[in-house]
């Protein structure tokens, strides 16, 4: 199982992002997320960080796959996204500063915008897939440093939120790695 785990809130045409006020992505706009604990789901991992980073209650959580890494030619595991929808009519106030950092509503066009250097920098890479496909993806970002030099995405099966061994079973896809380079 991966340690980390990750999710963007959509309501209409915008994301609730956190400005981070930590490592990993200190000051970039990221989503909700954190540490799986010893024993927990994803998905009840997922669930419990969003209490404790939002204590927003009422979504629909779908599972959208995983990003994996490689940093400086090493890989460095990964962690599971999820995509929670909030109805239209769902009022949560911000800017909200809360102990991770600052939560705000950002319209999808601006966090996609070429120009934006303040988002995290896998986050533009993935949404589309997260908003538009009901697929779920193995999404590996290729780190020089801290620039993003390459994305691909695979798709997995959806089954695979479960999976224990899911490391070793992406591993072995990877050769099938394709049709999804950015």
């Amino acid at each position: 199982m991966f340690t980390y785990n990750f999710c963007l809130f959509k309501k209409n045409d915008e994301i609730l992002l956190l400005n981070r006020i930590k490592s990993p992505w200190m000051g970039c706009w990221n989503g909700i997320g954190g540490k799986l604990e010893k024993d927990e789901m994803p998905r009840d991992a997922m669930i419990r960080e969003i209490e404790e980073e939002t204590g927003i209650q009422e979504y629909a959580l779908n599972f959208k796959g995983v990003v994996t890494w490689t940093w400086n030619n090493t890989p460095h595991g990964g962690m599971y996204i999820y995509l929670a929808d909030i109805s239209d009519e769902y009022r949560y106030e911000t800017p909200l500063v809360t102990e991770e950092g600052i939560l705000d509503w950002k319209k999808i066009d601006w966090i996609l915008d070429p120009e934006n250097a303040g988002i995290a920098k896998n986050i533009p890479s993935i949404l589309n897939h997260m908003l538009n496909d009901d697929k779920c993806y193995n999404h590996h970002c290729v780190y020089d440093g801290d620039d993003l030099v390459k994305w691909e995405a695979m798709p997995i099966d959806r089954d695979m939120e479960a999976e224990k061994d899911i490391e070793t079973i992406l591993n072995s896809q990877k050769e099938t790695v394709s049709d999804y380079i950015k």
